[in-house]
């Protein structure tokens, strides 16, 4: 009989020392508990993944001691020829949990490949309840939240940028959709300016910065207002943070 692979989400941050227990509000202690009892991970990053585990240990019993515990690497440098033999422990009926950095696993992350690959073995795949930072931004932004698309990382080149900016602009007019995209933290600036100078002045923009933790910060305003805002410096305090940006034109 086949193992199962669970599907674990992982914090969206590094939480600040000051919080007793960090996971508490963040991941179910249902959740925990599972994790725990795994002694075989498909993980993004082994080192952030031993943290985390660390981190649930403090909760939870681990059934081995974590330098005992196996964690293979999975992410956008894997060759796919080699996601069978990450697969071979569940076939011979041992479970495994796949984690991403952070949030969510196989979402805006290498780790669907794996799934998708599970599921044409007959393994079962079971989804664990935890933060996404897409979903949490699309709650919070008050904007669509009926229609809504994510659309990855856009194009560094500016003039790239900016035609697909527009793009997605005249989508979200069209459609009346919710368009949300990431970008490497340490050039949120530059997709900000880019989205206003970019965007008409009644197109919602929001910017959710570090969901779930402590230096949480979301806002949502028309590029207008985001346009006077980065004249006067007001910039966010997004710098090399994880940040999630919607739009919705109207």
């Amino acid at each position: 009989m086949h193992g199962t692979l669970y599907l674990i989400p992982n914090t969206l941050g590094t939480m600040a020392d000051t919080v007793a227990d960090p996971l508490r509000h963040i991941i179910p202690a249902e959740v925990q508990a599972i994790t725990a009892g795994l002694d075989y991970f498909v993980a993004e990053n082994a080192k952030t993944t031993r943290g985390f585990l660390k981190l649930i240990s403090a909760n939870v019993g681990l059934i081995k001691p974590l330098q005992e515990i196996e964690i293979a690497e999975l992410n956008v440098n894997t060759n796919a020829a080699t996601l069978p033999l990450l697969l071979a422990p569940l076939l011979a009926g041992r479970d495994a949990g796949l984690i991403s950095e952070a949030g969510v696993p196989a979402v805006a992350d290498p780790g669907a490949n794996l799934v998708r690959l599970a599921h044409a073995k007959g393994i079962m795949v079971r989804p664990l309840v935890g933060p996404s930072s897409l979903l949490l931004s699309v709650m919070a932004s008050g904007l669509n939240g009926q229609s809504f698309a994510f659309n990855g990382y856009l194009p560094t080149d500016a003039a790239l940028r900016q035609k697909r900016l527009r793009e997605l602009e005249h989508r979200s007019r069209a459609e009346k959709q919710t368009q949300l995209f990431i970008e490497t933290p340490y050039r949120n600036g530059a997709m900000l300016e880019a989205m206003v100078a970019s965007c008409q002045a009644n197109t919602l923009i929001c910017v959710a910065t570090d969901l779930t933790l402590t230096t949480e910060s979301i806002k949502t305003q028309t590029s207008a207002q985001w346009k006077g805002l980065l004249a006067a410096g007001k910039t966010p305090d997004f710098h090399k943070k994880p940040t999630v940006f919607l739009l919705l034109a109207e």
